[in-house]
């Protein structure tokens, strides 16, 4: 009997052992299994919001119909992305879509983002969600703006907002009335210059930048340099403006400005070619004397005085220019026989027919030379 028991105990004792053993092993491989699950977990949440996902800097356009399958091709394609998993768990994360393959857009902010080499997936994720757009959108005004649809398009080009809805306020004259302008002399309220401003900014918000520019730039002391030339601002825009299609030089600004306030004060006509051009909608390659004949009240050739308003976005060294122009006694001007783009000023009609003559002559030669050249 003891022998038994004995037995029994042994037997008992073993199968402790071994269902200790087993608990050990489970404990020791859901252990593991943990260690590793949360190694796993906590590897992708450093790589998710640690690691930068891009390789080169990168401006990335969002628009309201933008899907975020669109956004991470163009992360893909246009800031080198290293992981697009990694930015479909950051869009998971962060509660903006159930994935880029179905891509059930939520919350998401239209805008103009910046990204950077240093950039996360989670930063892109949040920049999106809680739309920090980078304010670093400028909007530049520059070159030749002569015609409505070539302005609407620089501006459209820049901004979220589309061209046609720009053309649209340019015509609208009760939308240009908040801003005391009207269609025909809308080309007066814009300075060319550099704007920061956000890229989702609406057409309201646009021109409201640009009255306020326009405010800061008429301040008192232009005002009274306007005044001492006997205009008033949006006079001193319509000359400007004529001052502009005048020349490519800048430096001749305010010598070709003085020529037409010169005539201006005297009650002369301004005889300005680039009034004809916009009478033609600038379609002229050359003005000869039958363009001069043209009905309308834009033709300085027949009508005394300023134009009924600006003929493009004149330049601000040309508004400079008009309001502090060259002390002279000049009256006319031609292109320069030297064919590099300044004039030849004259203070008498004699004068100024020796210097026109002077041009025709050397642009009589320089045709010859280039009829030969292209004969040989």
């Amino acid at each position: 009997m003891t022998t038994d028991c004995n037995l029994l105990i042994d037997e008992t004792m073993k199968n402790k052992k071994r269902i200790c053993s087993v608990w050990c092993l489970v404990l020791t491989v859901m252990l593991l299994g943990g260690t590793m699950a949360a190694g796993f977990i906590g590897g992708r949440w450093y790589i998710d919001n640690k690691i930068p996902n891009f390789q080169e800097s990168y401006f990335l356009y969002v628009y309201p119909e933008t899907s975020l399958a669109e956004i991470s091709d163009s992360l893909s394609t246009g800031a080198g992305m290293l992981r697009p998993r990694s930015l479909d768990r950051a869009f998971r994360k962060v509660g903006l879509c159930d994935g880029i393959v179905d891509g059930a857009v939520r919350n998401i902010r239209p805008g103009k983002y910046e990204i950077s080499p240093e950039t996360t997936s989670v930063g892109v994720a949040r920049k999106l969600l809680f739309g920090w757009q980078t304010a670093d959108n400028h909007l530049v005004l520059s070159g030749t703006l002569r015609m409505k649809d070539r302005l609407a398009q620089r501006i459209s080009r820049q901004m979220m907002v589309d061209s046609t809805t720009v053309m649209n306020a340019l015509c609208d004259s009760a939308f240009l009335s908040r801003y005391g302008r009207t269609p025909e002399d809308v080309f007066g309220f814009f300075l060319k210059d550099s704007y920061e401003m956000y890229w989702t900014l609406s057409i309201d918000e646009i021109f409201n930048r640009f009255q306020r520019e326009y405010e800061r730039f008429w301040n008192e002391e232009r005002r009274a340099a306007a005044a001492a030339q006997g205009l008033t601002p949006k006079q001193v825009e319509v000359l400007a403006s004529i001052v502009t299609g005048e020349s490519l030089m800048q430096e001749e600004y305010p010598t070709i400005a003085g020529v037409y306030l010169n005539r201006y004060h005297r009650g002369m006509r301004l005889q300005a070619d680039p009034t004809i051009a916009f009478c033609h909608d600038y379609t002229l390659d050359r003005i000869l004397k039958k363009h001069l004949a043209v009905d309308s009240p834009y033709n300085t050739y027949r009508h005394t005085g300023l134009p009924p308003a600006p003929i493009n976005v004149p330049e601000k060294a040309a508004l400079e220019a008009v309001l502090h122009p060259d002390s002279h006694r000049y009256l006319y001007f031609c292109a320069s026989p030297d064919f590099d783009g300044t004039h030849d000023f004259a203070a008498t009609y004699t004068e100024h027919l020796r210097n026109a003559r002077k041009f025709q002559r050397a642009l009589t030669e320089r045709r010859r030379a280039q009829a030969a050249v292209a004969g040989n």
